[in-house]
């Protein structure tokens, strides 16, 4: 799977050049018809996110050089109304394969099958790229998505197979997602035979200003045991329902070139699931403001409770600065302060500092 997906690239890299040298040159060196309308029709894209993370825990420093994500996703537009996206991660897995046809003339109504990231919250559905962290989403998002902190539902990057309709109601005012997904996760079969069902609302009364609301029902097969959730063994099915409410402002849309339209942004929600029958809830505040010509000062409250019974709690506190330095890349560093409650572990911090260049 890896060599195919490395010729292919370079396949489509050689593609693009040449199409480049072309237009450079005011198209004196012909272009294959094959080529052009290869070039015409596939998007490709990609970004790298490396750095540095200090942590001081129980007592003792840590120290190390990390690589996080290294994505390339290439998409092909077959029609007006039909494409596809393959999408994968090189220091994984494959991320993401589906199709999208558009039903509608308008973009009220299109269904998208395959494997892609799944509804639930505000954040979950959004680039790393975009988000103001370093660790990209807050407690309660990573948690009940499935971006990975939940043993019993393991490493799944927020994302599941599945069925979901799609589309802007009321001139762009309202956009919606309803999904009917497997409920296991990526690249693995599902293991009952339940499905499950999320909605998600986006409410947008003015261009810089939305409102979210997303929920989901659905059925989990425990791949592992879980400290937050014991009555839970490997192999059960337990009942895995989510809900979640929240809101983001922004000063302006700042577009595609983040380096020279910064914008003043400010989101945050309240969420929460059932797992069997344990009960978790969390909020978290998020903002990012421009002070200077180059930096941004970024600041994060985020508040997760685990068990709500047990009291398995957390709070992270988090400040740090941020450079675009070209439209989507970027240096960040941020210190963020961990205060765990109920969870065998003392209060820590931890330094990151993160070097994103994206295209």
């Amino acid at each position: 799977m890896k060599k195919k997906t490395i010729v292919l690239t370079v396949i489509m890299f050689l593609s693009l050049t040449v199409v480049a040298q072309a237009q450079d040159k005011k198209k004196t060196i012909e272009v294959p018809e094959w080529v052009a309308n290869l070039t015409e029709r596939i998007e490709l894209h990609g970004y790298g996110q490396a750095g540095y993370t200090w942590k001081n825990q129980d007592g003792r420093n840590t120290n190390t050089i990390d690589l996080k994500r290294t994505l390339f996703w290439a998409k092909a537009r077959i029609t007006d109304r039909w494409s596809f996206l393959f999408m994968h991660d090189f220091s994984s897995v494959v991320q993401e394969f589906y199709t999208d046809f558009r039903i509608t003339n308008d973009n009220a109504l299109t269904v998208r099958f395959g494997q892609f990231k799944n509804s639930y919250t505000l954040e979950n559905p959004l680039s790393p790229t975009k988000m103001e962290l370093i660790d990209v989403y807050s407690q309660g998002v990573t948690y009940l998505s499935g971006c990975g902190s939940d043993p019993l539902f393991g490493v799944q990057y927020g994302r599941d197979l599945g069925l979901m309709l799609y589309g802007n109601l009321f001139t762009n005012h309202l956009y919606y997602e309803l999904a009917l997904m497997q409920g296991q996760g990526i690249n693995i079969k599902d293991k009952n035979s339940q499905k499950d069902v999320i909605l998600r609302l986006d409410y947008r009364p003015v261009e810089n200003w939305r409102i979210v609301a997303s929920g989901q029902l659905g059925t989990g097969h425990a791949v592992a045991e879980s400290k937050y959730n014991p009555t839970i063994a490997v192999g059960d099915d337990y009942k895995r329902n989510r809900w979640s409410a929240g809101a983001e402002w922004k000063s302006h849309v700042a577009g595609v070139d983040y380096w020279k339209n910064r914008a003043t942004s400010v989101h945050g929600e309240v969420l929460g699931g059932k797992d069997g029958d344990v009960n978790s809830w969390g909020a978290y505040l998020t903002g990012c403001v421009p002070v200077c010509k180059i930096l941004d000062v970024v600041g994060s409250v985020d508040y997760f409770n685990y068990n709500t019974d047990a009291k398995m709690q957390q709070t992270n506190v988090t400040l740090g600065v941020q450079h675009w330095f070209y439209r989507t890349c970027r240096v960040q560093v941020q210190y963020t302060l961990s205060n765990p409650v109920n969870m065998d572990q003392e209060h820590y911090g931890t330094l990151q500092a993160q070097l994103q260049v994206a295209f």
